[in-house]
C-alpha cells in the first residue's frame, strides 16, 4: 500500500477504560473534532458507493459550516462508485491521504496515490475504484459552484502535491510556505483547496479576521490555533471549521512541520438578504 507522512483514520473504538475527556469543541465561531472522536460508530454511509464509509467532518448546517462539505472517505479493496456524486451543481476535490484509487474523470483515467489532488468542477462524469489489495483514504470537499454569468467553468484537472511548488509569505525566510493548486487570480474558481506548511518556530502573527470561510484537516505534526479568543492545541488527524471573521492565528509548536489542509470560499460577491417589501 502506498503510505505518505499525512494522517488518515483508521476507526476502531475506544476500550471502556478510556477517559471520555477530549478535545472537542463547538462554538458559535469554530469547532474542532480531534482525531479521537473518528470511530466506528460515527461513520456514514452513501447510495451508490460500494464496500465504503466516511467520515462528514463538515456539512452546511445553521450554526456550522455554510459553504461547503468535507468528506473523509474510506474506500476497501474493490470499493468505489459508478455515480459518485448526484448534485449536477456540486464541484469537488479529493486529497488521497493514504493507499491508491483509480479515478476516472471526463473519460481519462488517473491513479492518485497520497498527496494526489483532483479537481472536479459540476457536471462532470467521473467514477472512482480502489483495485489495490488495501483500503484507500482520502478527503471530499464539495461545494455548490457559483456560476457567474460571462465567466466559463473551470476545467477539470489532476496532480500531486509534489508537483506543485509551495509559496512562501514574504518576510518568513521559508517557514511559513502555501502549496496552491489554483491561481488565485482565475475567476473561474470559487474556492480554493490548499495546503499550508509551517516549519517548526512558524507563526501567523497576528489574529487573521476575515470573510473567507474555513475547514482545516491537520495533515502532520502538531500546533497551538488562536481560534476566536481560546488557545487550542490542535495535532495530526484534528479537523478545525473556522465561521468567516473568526479571529485566527498559530504557531507551530513540535519538533516536525505542521501542514494542513485548507479550504476557503473566493472570488464571489456577497450574498445580500432583500428587505422585505412593505
Amino acid at each position: 500500500m502506498s503510505r505518505a507522512p499525512y494522517y488518515a483514520p483508521h476507526g476502531g473504538h475506544p476500550a471502556q477504560t478510556e477517559l471520555l475527556t477530549d478535545r472537542a469543541m463547538f462554538t458559535e465561531a469554530y469547532a474542532v473534532i480531534p482525531k479521537g472522536v473518528m470511530r466506528d460508530i460515527v461513520t456514514s454511509r452513501l447510495p451508490f458507493w460500494e464496500k465504503t464509509r466516511l467520515w462528514v467532518m463538515a456539512r452546511p448546517l445553521s450554526g456550522f459550516a455554510e459553504t461547503f462539505a468535507q468528506y473523509i472517505m474510506e474506500v476497501g479493496a474493490g470499493g468505489g462508485s459508478e455515480r459518485p456524486e448526484q448534485n449536477p451543481n456540486a464541484e469537488g476535490v479529493l486529497f488521497v491521504v493514504e493507499g491508491q484509487i483509480d479515478l476516472t474523470l471526463q473519460g481519462r483515467l488517473h491513479t492518485l496515490t497520497p498527496g494526489g489532488y483532483a479537481f472536479i468542477p459540476p457536471g462532470s462524469e467521473w467514477s472512482l475504484r480502489n483495485r489495490s489489495q488495501d483500503a484507500a483514504r482520502f478527503h471530499w470537499i464539495r461545494k455548490h459552484y457559483e456560476a457567474v454569468d460571462g465567466v466559463r467553468l473551470p476545467e477539470a484537472f489532476v496532480t500531486n502535491e509534489q508537483d506543485v511548488e509551495p509559496i512562501a509569505m514574504p518576510g518568513t525566510e521559508g517557514r511559513w510556505v502555501t502549496s496552491r493548486f489554483v491561481d488565485t487570480a482565475d475567476m473561474r474558481h470559487d474556492m480554493h483547496v490548499n495546503i499550508v506548511t509551517f516549519l517548526p518556530g512558524g507563526v501567523i502573527p497576528f489574529a487573521e479576521t476575515h470573510v473567507m470561510e474555513h475547514g482545516l484537516y491537520v495533515l502532520e505534526g502538531k500546533a497551538v490555533y488562536r481560534l476566536n479568543q481560546d488557545w487550542v492545541e490542535v495535532e495530526a488527524g484534528d479537523f478545525m471549521w473556522l465561521r468567516a471573521f473568526c479571529p485566527q492565528a498559530c504557531y507551530a509548536g513540535g519538533p516536525d512541520r505542521f501542514r494542513y489542509l485548507l479550504y476557503k470560499d473566493v472570488n464571489r460577491h456577497m450574498k445580500l438578504t432583500l428587505d422585505t417589501p412593505r
